[in-house]
């Protein structure tokens, strides 16, 4: 009995301890926060004015030890669009998910839930991009071979919501998609739904424009 009451006492010791080293771990910055930063990397890219100094030795010595990114992009897989680029951001800032079409499968899903769950990151930022090319095939619609169609089924209610109404279908498309993925996130339970409800984290969308590279934060 004194046995199992010090292995008791040592177990509760230790999960007290490493649920108190997974809390510091987790990001002080706030959504609204984050997006500002998001924001002036976007300038400073645009503008190729960039901030060297998070992806430096130093920097990269310092994340060895542990992330604490203070946001997740939902990004699609473009090779135009790379958030860390785009937002001029360094190591540890971000946790990206990359699926083409910036769609959300479990696996991604898991992804988001485990940066918000166990990171603490406060925002999720969803961002589509201009002249998408699975948005696109999503649009185009026909047969298409191998696992092509997993990804642009995901898309065809976007597709489906955009169509009617004024302006060019696939960028009305590709707005319709980051907005449905959005949704689609603050809707899912437990994790995220309820880290909304809690004011724990925001999703947002944002649309990039590969010809300027500026990006937009999207209204909702």
């Amino acid at each position: 009995m004194k046995y199992l009451k010090l292995f008791l006492t040592i177990t509760l010791a230790t999960l007290f301890l490493a649920g108190t080293l997974m809390a510091a771990e987790k990001t002080a910055v706030t959504a609204d926060q984050a997006r500002k930063y998001l924001k002036d990397g976007n300038k400073r890219f645009v503008a190729a004015q960039f901030d060297n100094a998070k992806k430096s030795d130093v920097r990269r010595t310092e994340v060895a030890k542990g992330q604490k990114p203070f946001a997740i992009i939902v990004g699609c897989s473009d090779s135009r669009v790379p958030p860390g680029a785009v937002f001029d951001q360094g190591l540890g800032d971000l946790f990206v998910i990359r699926l083409a079409g910036n769609i959300v499968d479990d696996a991604a899903l898991g992804s988001i839930e485990y940066a918000v769950e166990h990171l603490g990151a406060p925002l999720i930022v969803v961002l589509g991009h201009q002249r998408c090319g699975a948005v696109e095939a999503a649009v185009q619609g026909g047969k298409l071979p191998g696992h092509l169609p997993a990804v642009v089924n995901a898309i065809k209610p976007a597709v489906a919501k955009a169509k009617g109404r004024p302006g060019n279908l696939l960028d009305n498309a590709i707005r319709a998609n980051v907005a449905l993925v959005v949704a689609k996130l603050q809707s899912s339970a437990p994790i995220l739904a309820t880290a909304v409800r809690e004011g724990k984290v925001k999703v947002v969308g944002a649309y990039y424009d590969l010809d300027t590279g500026k990006v937009s934060f999207l209204p909702g």
